[in-house]
């Protein structure tokens, strides 16, 4: 079984390739992340349910998921 988190986010901007054939970015602001590590950057594709392709737009509200098997993580002390 896997362990999972997930967080709220938000697309910042979305960042244009600087060479041609480049892949697009989205900035996510990830909200609960520590000051310094809160923005990340992903290739902005996303998948429908039926595998369509799509990009994420500025200002999109996003879930960031953390997921591991479980032999990956500890218990927690109390």
């Amino acid at each position: 079984m896997k362990k999972r988190r997930r967080m709220r986010g938000k697309v910042e901007q979305v960042i244009k390739p600087l060479i041609p054939g480049g892949k697009e970015k989205a900035q996510i602001e990830v909200e609960g992340a520590d000051h310094l590590y809160r923005e990340i950057r992903i290739d902005n594709e996303v998948l429908d349910g039926k595998g369509q392709r799509a990009a994420l737009k500025p200002g999109a509200e996003v879930d960031v998921v953390i997921e591991a098997d479980s032999d990956a993580t500890m218990k927690k002390p109390s």
